[in-house]
């Protein structure tokens, strides 16, 4: 105070400015860090959670500590299940409790039992039933608390839009998000794995979705970035989906799992292939030329330059580089 009453006036109002400016600034700064850098929101790359560094979305794929694997459904449940052992696996737990969570589906007490009886003969200690049919479910603290005591969370198919309208922005899939980030297993088949990326296919017909705005898209749940996500791919002809998606943001890698297939999504960029069925993706960051922006709503979409990869199981895919992984090079990749 005595400083300042020492000051002109115009030093002191100048004073007082740089104060308040400075004090802003940090309120600011502690705010944006805590959007864009909490590990309880959509997961970020790690550079930026670590480092306060605001990094370049496009093509990363991080996920936080714990392995994320979107099944293309119709995954095999009755001989070798292995995508579904390979899921248990994943977990560093031994005495393994297991949520799933069959939000989507519309019939969820005909869902939940196949997947209680698998997961038990792979040696799962506890299946839940994570039963929640409405928003107001999904705050109660009683499927809160599994969740938490869950080593993996697992979303059944169904709808994807009924997934997240009753998940979506809700108290439990906020425990989802904390539980990958401590290093438990989120997995989905079919509608569970369609949520899982930022943006996702919801409808749009497989026979001609080459065509603006025939792809219907919406938010998804942002476990992870960079990519959108299609499932029962080669089986329902849904390759014209994913073109379409990257011929509007070219940016966007796709990635269309097949039935009884998946993608295990590492901590980093590297995407590995697992199951008897084909993961296919599709790269259009390269594309040189479109007409889309000049079609009106329906017409035809012309595309030039577009790249795909067929992944089987062991093979993999860095999404930073756009490399296709032979399996001797997926260990390495995602160690590195």
């Amino acid at each position: 105070m005595i400083l300042v009453e020492k000051l002109p006036k115009r030093a002191v109002g100048q004073k007082v400015f740089s104060l308040t400016k400075g004090l802003i600034s940090s309120i600011l700064l502690k705010s944006l860090e805590k959007l864009f850098c909490s590990d309880t929101c959509f997961p970020l790359p790690r550079r930026c959670r670590a480092g306060g560094e605001i990094a370049s979305m496009t093509s990363q794929t991080a996920v936080t500590n714990g392995a994320l694997v979107a099944i293309g459904g119709a995954e095999d449940k009755t001989s070798e299940s292995e995508i579904l052992r390979r899921v248990l696996e994943l977990s560093p737990a031994d005495n393994l409790e297991i949520g799933v969570i069959t939000s989507a589906s519309s019939i969820p007490d005909k869902v939940y039992p196949a997947y209680q009886q698998v997961f038990t003969e792979l040696g799962a200690a506890v299946v839940h039933n994570i039963d929640v049919r409405t928003r107001d479910e999904a705050t109660q603290e009683r499927h809160l608390e599994v969740v938490r005591r869950c080593d993996v969370v697992f979303m059944s198919g169904g709808d994807q839009l009924r997934l997240t309208h009753i998940l979506g922005g809700s108290p439990l899939l906020n425990e989802m998000r904390k539980r990958l980030a401590e290093g438990a297993v989120v997995a989905g088949t079919s509608a569970g794995a369609a949520v899982q990326s930022t943006t996702m296919i919801y409808d749009g017909s497989a026979a001609d979705a080459l065509r603006k705005g025939a792809v219907k898209m919406s938010a998804g749940f942002g476990f992870v970035e960079g990519l959108v996500i299609d499932s029962h791919f080669l089986e329902r002809g849904r390759f014209t989906r994913l073109i379409e998606v990257g011929s509007t943001n070219p940016e966007y890698l796709g990635v269309g799992i097949g039935e009884d297939a998946a993608v295990i999504f590492h901590d980093g960029p590297v995407l590995e292939a697992v199951g008897s069925g084909h993961v296919i993706v599709i790269d259009s960051s390269n594309l040189k030329s479109s007409n889309v922006a000049s079609l009106s709503e329906g017409e035809p979409v012309a595309v030039e330059h577009v790249v795909m990869h067929a992944l089987t199981s062991g093979y993999g895919y860095d999404a930073v580089s756009r490399r296709f992984l032979q399996p001797e090079e997926v260990g390495r990749a995602d160690k590195g």
